[in-house]
């Protein structure tokens, strides 16, 4: 049996009781923490919590060689990721590899940044256009599309999560900070005027599901020097707010109480 094990958000208490009861009864487990993992917690604290010894993969484990779903053939093991463990899609290959050799499976779902942010930012869900990601720039790499996806939205009238990069093996991950210096770098680098300027109105979100989580509402060119402390971070670009979306960017994220004027 093939289990895939979502450790929800920020430590190791985010964890669902299914999914506990699952690691402590399985013969082996295995993690990855490239595509996300838990800032509030050690590795240790979730052995601990398990009962059980983890053996963290690199990405070339979990992506090429699958050995974990050739053990599923005879015994018991799990894979743990951070959030929630089918929204990289990598992950659901591995499902697709299990129905394909008749392995047995179950995902037992955890916390994601997909839902979790838009729920504490304040803004209706259902508002919410497609998600897009700020990578970071390399050379003869720097993509305008995180900018043109927020374009697109904005001009739906739908709200935009930014995620930003995650370089787990270099200990590196994006700030809030570093994202909207990316955004205005496309706006500078465009030869017409984008909809994305230092006075859009951002969010920037910082360690959601922690007790130190902050949320923080105002324009761009109010936000890029603003220190959100430790990772993860994202953004949430806002597009046209109903009365209640904005008094909550006034009341709990701090925004100016000018923005009520625009609703």
């Amino acid at each position: 049996m093939f289990y895939l094990v979502g450790l929800g958000l920020f430590d190791e208490k985010d964890i669902s009781l299914k999914g506990l009861e699952c690691l402590k009864n399985v013969d082996k487990i295995y993690a990855e923490f490239f595509t996300s993992r838990l800032f509030g917690s050690s590795f240790e604290a979730i052995e601990d919590l398990v009962g059980q010894e983890i053996e963290v993969l690199v990405r070339g484990e979990v992506e090429e060689e699958h050995k974990f779903i050739e053990e599923a053939k005879t015994s018991d093991v799990a894979l743990v990721t951070g959030g929630d463990p089918l929204i990289a899609t990598t992950h659901s290959d591995f499902l697709v590899q299990c129905s394909k050799k008749g392995i047995d499976y179950e995902v037992i779902h955890g916390s994601s940044i997909l839902s979790s942010a838009p729920a504490i930012s304040g803004l209706q869900g259902y508002k919410f256009g497609k998600v897009t990601t700020i990578p970071f720039p390399d050379y003869n790499f720097y993509p305008k599309s995180p900018y043109e996806a927020i374009e697109e939205n904005l001009k739906m009238d739908l709200h935009t999560l930014v995620l930003l990069d995650i370089q787990a093996h270099k200990d590196r991950y994006m700030t809030v900070n570093q994202g909207l210096e990316y955004l205005m770098n496309i706006k500078n680098d465009l030869d017409r005027e984008g909809l994305i300027t230092e006075d859009t109105l951002a969010m920037g979100i910082a360690r959601v599901g922690s007790k130190d989580v902050v949320v923080r509402a105002g324009r761009i060119s109010e936000l890029i020097d603003f220190d959100f402390g430790g990772p993860l971070h994202c953004i949430i670009i806002p597009s046209k707010l109903h009365i209640v979306e904005a008094e909550y960017l006034v009341e709990i994220a701090g925004a100016d109480e000018s923005i009520l004027d625009d609703v």
